[in-house]
């Protein structure tokens, strides 16, 4: 059967010249395309021999199919011409020969397919033929020779075929067509053949015959569907940053083009974004585990695989998955019905599908990326589908590396989204919670989409007393930069705040911080340190009293929503942004708060964008948290909706708090004078009101401290002495005096000139204490009494902080042991880095004293003795 398409537009076979020599190398036939490429009319060639009209013949005349070589021949107005030169034997009547000579121009890409070559006389009946006609079409020499097209294949198709001959005898021109047919040798695939029709003329350009040639075109048309199956893949791949959509990808376009059925395997690490990836040929004995990322078929719901998308995938020891892994190189194998591979067996699940489906033919290929192997794409054809051959793993080694990058892009940008959310949860709080003092509620949205952090934060601290402490800052830019200065930051704050200190000084001492933390990124002490400034805004809210102590550096005031839903911003005064290293104090106000209003602490991406100004912003900000009755989760999502949709210019944190407040059945609190007797009547409250509470399980342990905390006030303190007790989850026990504050401020800084800051020297930030310390040497003890002028040493001094223990409800015999002797406590503290002296604020004074250090060899510390010190200091 034969099937004539459309003419086609072949360069190759329309502009080939042709010429027929007999067995003496004379031109017995010329055609127009030798006419045009050499210049020659038909007179000037015929009956000339070869070696002088075309000498670069001559050599490749002994051959008998020779393969297209470039030669070099000379034009009738003498130019020389690059060529392509092809010989071919033909075989006639009792073995007589013929050779066909062809000559393309050297700018034609050379065809390394052997030529069909069929000669016929104006009768159209076959009468030279060579070896290669026969693997076209699939009939014999023997049988063609003095024979007509529809004597060797009967039917319309061959009337189709002479007419088009007769056309070519005609005309000057080349009939260029492209036919298939189905070999008669059995066989049910197509074959399809381009053929060139050309006219041979004699010496007086009369038509001698037409000679066709042919060109087996599958493999052409498989580069064709190849290159299709490349370029529909490319416009399908990499359009998503999912690993498991990208493996999607891949799978469905290779089916059905190439394979009925399509596998796409990830190593574990690949999919989840963890883990260092797998090098190629480095599998060692344990082969990598795969997890089943893409699966297609042909037909509806993969029957064919055994794993669905998501489930890890069992590789036989010896299976062609197996092998791909360990060797990195892509492997085709066939499977045989009569004798299946043994590693098919292995997998019972496997082998059951592979007998139900017929699969008979499997290419595994190893999807590599930066030496890295992410995984195997397994193609799989059926009893309905060809082989594959050696083109088609070629083609699935070129979709698998298309593919492979698009892998590699999603598994860079899951690892770094891994390790972005990583960071995100240990900077910021996972679920805040503000205890008994307040409700939270909080939204962060990050400048930096790609990473998901920024240098924005917020934190939510409980402290002692059921008082919470609520915290927003801003550094300065945006990114992974920013974010980690966020968390040393927010380390600091937390550390500070467990010190319970006043919202100014632990500003004042994050403000040191900061700078400090700028002097070390410089990478040499000359260099002046950038400024790696931040805002903050730090608030303690105490429910027992709904008193809210706030101080704030640089950042944006804080928004009071009332129970009626209006709103109010307070005014507090702004220090300077930290690390800005301007030396001004900051201020803390103390305001009091509605039971069950809002707090609403933010960052200024929230007011300000490039559309409008901080007022509006505000104002903005005050309309959408207006209105009663609404929960902290509304009051989020109306203050953000309008930046959820778009991407903020600058990271936006909004943390809101809902006031509670304790009742009076829950706080007590009493007045008592500085002297002795102020214990006595201290631990008589303490034991009426427990009793009060129904709490007389902790009335002896309670007594007990209270005694030590307010023997310690009136002894090292001064002024009246408070003493409140509270209860909520633990039993806190505060003691005021009216000292001044246990931890100094930060030491001054002085200033370097274009806005460095640094330490000043010790001779000006400690004042001279007499003589001066004697150089410390390794496992040498040197000891100093304090000046005359340094007062006692109190364990802990109040005033802005007031001393508290607490008690556990359910063990009130913890509390029970008695306190270690007051003659010595020993504590393992820093040394000072340089000198002995130690610099703090006690009693209201500024003092200096040097005390006595012990370094001992060998140890990792240094520990301070002070006999002075009572056992409550502890």
């Amino acid at each position: 059967m034969v099937t004539l398409d459309q003419p086609m537009s072949s360069a190759d076979l329309s502009d080939t010249a042709l010429a027929v020599l007999d067995d003496d190398g004379t031109v017995t036939g010329w055609t127009l395309a030798a006419r045009r490429l050499t210049g020659r009319e038909p007179a000037e060639a015929v009956g000339r021999t070869a070696a002088r009209l075309l000498p670069a013949v001559a050599d490749r005349l002994p051959a008998r199919d020779g393969l297209p070589g470039p030669a070099r021949i000379r034009h009738r107005d003498g130019r020389v011409l690059d060529v392509t030169l092809r010989v071919s034997r033909l075989r006639g009547p009792h073995g007589a020969v013929r050779r066909l000579v062809s000559l393309v121009d050297a700018a034609a890409p050379p065809d390394g397919e052997p030529v069909g070559v069929v000669v016929r006389d104006p009768d159209l009946r076959c009468v030279w033929v060579n070896d290669t006609a026969e693997r076209h079409d699939g009939v014999p020499a023997g049988d063609r020779l003095g024979r007509l097209v529809s004597d060797t294949r009967p039917g319309p198709e061959a009337d189709v075929l002479e007419a088009v001959m007769r056309q070519a005898l005609r005309s000057t021109t080349t009939e260029v067509h492209e036919y298939r047919t189905w070999l008669p040798t059995g066989t049910e695939r197509e074959h399809a053949c381009a053929v060139a029709f050309q006219c041979l003329q004699d010496a007086d350009g009369r038509a001698l015959g037409v000679c066709a040639i042919g060109v087996d075109v599958v493999r052409q048309r498989r580069a064709r569907e190849r290159l299709a199956v490349l370029d529909r893949a490319a416009a399908r791949l990499g359009s998503t940053l999912d690993v498991m959509q990208a493996s999607q990808e891949l799978a469905d376009a290779a089916v059905p083009l190439l394979a009925d059925y399509v596998a796409v395997d990830l190593e574990q690490s690949v999919s989840f974004g963890q883990g260092p990836p797998v090098r190629v040929g480095a599998t060692g004995r344990t082969l990598p585990g795969l997890r089943r990322a893409g699966l297609a078929s042909v037909h509806p719901g993969v029957p064919e695989s055994p794993w669905m998308r998501g489930e890890l995938v069992q590789v036989p020891p010896v299976s062609p998955l197996a092998g791909v892994l360990r060797a990195g190189r892509a492997r085709l194998e066939r499977l045989h019905d009569d004798a299946p591979a043994p590693w098919v067996g292995a997998v019972p699940a496997l082998a059951r599908r592979v007998r139900e489906h017929g699969m008979h033919s499997i290419m595994a290929v190893p999807i590599r990326a930066r030496r890295a192997l992410l995984g195997v794409a397994l193609f799989v054809r059926t009893h309905e589908s060809d082989p594959f051959d050696d083109t088609d793993l070629l083609l699935a080694e070129q979709l698998v590396g298309r593919a492979a990058r698009s892998l590699d892009n999603a598994r860079q940008y899951t690892r770094k989204h891994n390790a972005a959310l990583a960071l995100q949860r240990t900077l910021l709080p996972h679920c805040p919670a503000g205890g008994t003092a307040v409700d939270v509620a909080s939204r962060y949205l990050p400048a930096d989409v790609d990473h998901s952090v920024g240098g924005d934060w917020f934190d939510v601290i409980p402290l002692s007393g059921a008082r919470v402490a609520l915290v927003v800052g801003d550094v300065v830019g945006h990114g992974l930069h920013a974010a980690a200065t966020m968390g040393r930051l927010r380390t600091a704050v937390r550390t500070l705040a467990g010190l319970e200190l006043p919202p100014d000084e632990l500003l004042a001492h994050l403000d040191d911080t900061v700078q400090r933390l700028g002097e070390e990124d410089c990478d040499t002490p000359e260099q002046v340190p950038a400024v790696a400034g931040a805002t903050c805004l730090y608030a303690v809210y105490d429910p027992a009293t709904r008193r809210c102590a706030m101080a704030s550096a640089g950042h944006p005031p804080p928004a009071v929503v009332d129970p009626e839903g209006q709103v109010a911003y307070l005014d507090l005064p702004t220090g300077a942004p930290l690390g800005v290293g301007l030396g001004d104090p900051f201020e803390a106000v103390d305001v009091e708060l509605p039971e069950n209003g809002v707090l609403a602490l933010y960052t200024d991406g929230l007011i300000e964008s490039r559309t409008h100004d901080l007022d509006e912003g505000m104002h903005q900000l005050a309309t959408a948290l207006t209105g009663p009755g609404r929960s902290l989760q509304e009051l989020c999502d109306a203050a953000t909706g309008s930046l959820a949709s778009g991407e903020p210019c600058d990271d936006v944190t909004l943390l809101l708090a809902r006031t509670r407040a304790l009742g009076p059945d829950r706080e007590a609190s009493r007045s008592l004078d500085g002297d002795p007797r102020a214990v006595r009547t201290a631990r008589a409250f303490t034991a009426r009101t427990l009793e009060q509470w129904g709490l007389e399980a902790l009335v002896d342990a309670a007594e007990l401290i209270v005694g030590e905390l307010v023997t310690n006030a009136v002894r090292h303190g001064g002024g009246p002495v408070g003493l409140r007790l509270l209860r909520d989850k633990t039993l806190t026990v505060e003691v005021r005096d009216g000292g001044g504050a246990l931890t100094p401020p930060p030491a001054p800084r002085a200033h370097h000139g274009r806005g460095r800051t640094g330490p000043l020297p010790r001779r000006q930030a400690l004042p001279p204490v007499g003589r001066p310390p004697r150089p410390r040497r390794k496992g040498r003890v040197g000891r100093s009494g304090p000046p005359p002028h340094a007062p006692a040493l109190r364990p802990r001094t109040a005033g802005t902080r007031p001393t508290r223990r607490r008690l556990s409800h359910r063990s009130p015999a913890a509390w029970s042991r008695p306190p270690p002797p007051a003659d010595r406590v020993t504590r393992a503290i820093p040394a000072p880095p340089d000198g002995r002296a130690c610099f703090r604020r006690d009693g209201g004074h500024d003092a200096v004293w040097q005390d006595e250090w012990v370094t001992r060899q060998g140890r990792g510390r240094r520990e301070r003795h002070s006999s002075r010190r009572p056992s409550s200091a502890r």
